[in-house]
């Protein structure tokens, strides 16, 4: 897997390039939940789930059902006064579905695991990238923070959080450059 900081790394710089609009903690909040909680199944390795089960980690809460299903209960606790597309819930819910499924395809990026359930529960098998360039992260804090950690945050630095501040301000710089012809503030589309 990907480490729970890169996971929660991509809402706030992705999100913040792309919703100019000053936005609640709440809203954070649930920003980062959606990509992180996949990992809720990291719990079964406590309680003897198998690995490779429907319910065992990279399974169904990695699935794209699961992202759709998360995706959904975010909406419907985010106050309308948060939400940054205008009161569109569709869009609310594509902005939460992306960081819920980026998710399981941090995961499929990683040199290490059985792969990704992406359409569990209809389909078990589970899926890499064919290029899986990312270290597998270790789970539990005490290997993270040794050698096998550092390799891991090297690897993530490399290939998700440069990539993701580079696309940040790309289109900050974007927005500025063109602000009538591209990537206009979404409350000014909708006028």
């Amino acid at each position: 897997m990907a480490s729970p900081v890169t996971h929660a790394l991509l809402p706030l710089v992705i999100g913040k390039a792309f919703i100019s609009k000053k936005l609640t903690l709440r809203f954070w909040m649930f920003s980062v939940l959606c990509s992180i909680l996949p990992d809720i199944d990291a719990l079964g390795f406590f309680f003897g789930i198998r690995y490779e089960g429907i319910l065992g980690h990279r399974g169904f809460t990695h699935s794209l059902l699961f992202a759709s299903l998360l995706s959904l209960f975010a909406v419907c606790l985010t106050p309308k006064d948060s939400n940054p597309f205008s009161g569109s819930s569709w869009k609310l819910w594509v902005y939460f579905f992306f960081l819920s499924s980026s998710h399981g395809l941090l995961d499929a990026m990683t040199n290490g695991g059985l792969g990704v359930a992406f359409l569990s529960p209809f389909d078990p098998t589970r899926y890499l990238f064919p290029w899986r360039p990312m270290k597998v992260s270790p789970v539990g804090l005490r290997l993270f923070l040794g050698e096998w950690g550092g390799d891991v945050s090297w690897s993530e630095i490399t290939w998700v959080w440069l990539p993701s501040v580079f696309l940040s301000s790309a289109v900050k710089g974007a927005r500025r450059l063109y602000p009538k012809w591209i990537l206009r503030d979404v409350r000014e589309v909708e006028a």
